[in-house]
């Protein structure tokens, strides 16, 4: 028998009350303050309509320059430039331009609010053990979630659309800048900040002139990290009205299209390989960087 089968009646009836009364409150609240959220969230729509449609209708030549002037500020590596410059060709040549923009404009968008948001609550965590510990929880839940349980929230409240999908990528993606803003101004060395105190510097003085510099190498790496999680939420949002590289991925698993699924799946392995080389590379120069000006 059962271990549920042996609960009373009145408490599977209760439970059954709970859920409804659950489902009512939002319902009730998403119709109230659905138009509501729909305005406040208008103006990134709107930044991000235009992203998208900027980056579409730039010239592919300009694009690919840009790309490989990134790439090299970002590395000074020639290789990671020149195979960057050759990844983006293969994804014109392919047909994937189009959707690969519409993949840079979404992700850019989701980690520029990632580091936004993300590096003032991990400063915040920093300062104080209290909202570290009220925070962590809360991480910890949107990182272990599935996507799918709070896709139906969000869908609930704002139907369909781009915003829906970035406000997911960006649920999914911020944890690590968070985690490791948190965890780099925590490792800042004690001697740093007493000689900042020496020379009477205040709180912020020591962040912005102390603490977030040595931090920046974990700030980094944890927008390296935001980065790739946000492209692996791709194709979970493109089931939702985001248009982007998902979405052939999404039509070839439903039409069994082996090499639509492919040759997509890859483009956005190439582009999650850029990313985490270029901002790797970027991370290991402020390092080095961090480095020699402590032995200086």
């Amino acid at each position: 028998m059962s271990l549920f089968t042996e609960f009373p009646a009145m408490g599977r009836q209760d439970l059954r009350d709970f859920k409804k009364a659950i489902d009512a409150g939002f319902r009730d609240f998403s119709r109230q303050f659905g138009e509501s959220l729909e305005e406040f969230f208008s103006p990134l729509l709107q930044f991000l309509v235009w992203l998208e449609k900027l980056l579409i209708s730039t010239p592919w030549p300009v694009i690919i320059l840009l790309v490989a002037a990134l790439a090299w500020f970002g590395s000074r590596s020639v290789k990671i430039a020149v195979g960057s410059v050759l990844s983006f060709l293969a994804i014109g040549y392919f047909g994937m331009w189009k959707d690969t923009m519409s993949t840079l404009a979404i992700i850019s968008v989701a980690t520029l609010l990632c580091i936004a948001l993300g590096i003032p609550l991990g400063v915040l965590m920093a300062r104080s053990d209290r909202v570290q510990a009220v925070v962590t929880p809360v991480l910890d839940v949107m990182q272990t979630i599935p996507a799918f349980v709070y896709l139906i929230p969000v869908v609930m409240l704002l139907g369909i659309g781009k915003v829906p999908g970035l406000i997911a990528v960006c649920i999914y993606a911020m944890p690590p800048i968070v985690r490791l803003t948190n965890l780099g101004i925590r490792l800042v060395e004690k001697e740093a900040l007493e000689a900042a105190d020496a020379f009477g510097a205040n709180y912020k003085q020591r962040l912005f002139g102390v603490q977030i510099p040595l931090a920046l190498p974990n700030i980094f790496a944890g927008v390296n990290q935001t980065i790739m999680m946000a492209l692996s939420m791709v194709v979970i949002a493109s089931m939702i009205g985001v248009a982007g590289l998902g979405v052939p991925v999404l039509r070839s698993i439903s039409n069994q299209y082996l090499a639509l699924g492919l040759m997509n799946g890859l483009a956005i392995v190439a582009l999650a390989i850029i990313f985490d080389r270029v901002s790797q590379k970027y991370g290991e120069r402020l390092q080095s960087h961090r480095r020699g000006t402590q032995h200086d």
